[in-house]
């Protein structure tokens, strides 16, 4: 099988034209994590001196290395499993709502309740997820799109969702294209973060989804152009990583062999410090 190491992202794709409340974690998965963490008590609100950790809003509860990540930038994570409890902390400005599917299922209803709770509240949406490649047989994990379109907020109901993709290499960028537009979103490709501005000033996109590793992470990027023009709170970003896919198979993406699916995402030191400083570029508010 040509598909990266690591688990499965544990989300699988519903029946073609069905948008139920399917779980994504498999065809007869769990619909949602049953052991929720109890809240934090929340006697300080409103917001906590500047000194002290901010809140960023997570879901599900983070792994042990990403919370240590965290807290050494300055972090104070809060679980959140519900819209309900994304309001309770809004009083406390949090950074962002971060969604890092390592530890535990996540479902399209859930997702969707959640980002559009953050949007509602004016709270940037950072999302992760990993790509692998196999045959279509072989593919463990649910086609992408199926999470972009959970994510992907529209004008209106007649308007389908504008997705600005930021991906280097032709094959991936192809074949998640492909993916997207047959699930009715409309998408327009960068080959990079600085080309990603001039054509995000032309399609105002609703959603951005990029490899990691084209984050601009010490020059202004997509993530300065959003904040600049009132965007950065209403257009989540779904940030990827691909680098353990076989360079030399990714042609068969082109040629209808293999197909996309979400995988894990990569947990190495490069890609938790990138992750990280995405966090606190989006979390300057």
């Amino acid at each position: 099988m040509d598909a990266s190491e690591g688990r499965a992202f544990a989300i699988s794709a519903p029946d073609e034209g069905s948008e139920g409340p399917e779980p994504l974690d498999g065809p007869n998965g769990a619909i949602e994590v049953m052991d929720r963490q109890p809240m934090p008590m929340d006697d300080e609100l409103p917001p906590e001196p500047l000194d002290n950790p901010r809140r960023l809003l997570v879901w599900p509860a983070p792994d042990v290395a990403t919370q240590q990540a965290l807290s050494d930038r300055g972090y104070r994570p809060v679980i959140v499993n519900s819209r309900e409890e994304v309001d309770a902390q809004i009083a406390a400005y949090p950074a962002a709502l971060f969604v890092d599917p390592l530890t535990g299922p996540i479902t399209r209803t859930a997702l969707q309740s959640l980002r559009q709770a953050a949007g509602a509240a004016e709270v940037p949406v950072l999302v992760t997820a990993g790509l692998g490649q196999a045959t279509r047989e072989a593919a463990y994990g649910a086609d992408p799109a199926v999470l972009l379109k959970a994510l992907a907020p529209r004008d209106s109901d007649v308007h389908p969702p504008r997705v600005l993709l930021i991906e280097q290499n032709d094959d991936i960028a192809g074949a998640l294209t492909a993916s997207l537009e047959r699930r009715g979103m409309q998408v327009a490709r960068a080959g990079g973060d600085a080309d990603a501005v001039t054509l995000a000033s032309q399609m105002r996109p609703n959603l951005v989804v990029m490899d990691l590793m084209q984050v601009r992470r010490r020059r202004a990027g997509i993530v300065d152009w959003l904040r600049a023009n009132g965007l950065l709170d209403h257009t989540p970003l779904v940030v990827y990583t691909s680098a353990d896919m076989d360079p030399a198979q990714l042609p068969r993406l082109a040629a209808g062999e293999t197909v996309l699916f979400l995988a894990e995402r990569s947990t190495s030191a490069e890609v938790q410090g990138r992750i990280v400083d995405l966090l606190a570029k989006i979390g300057t508010n």
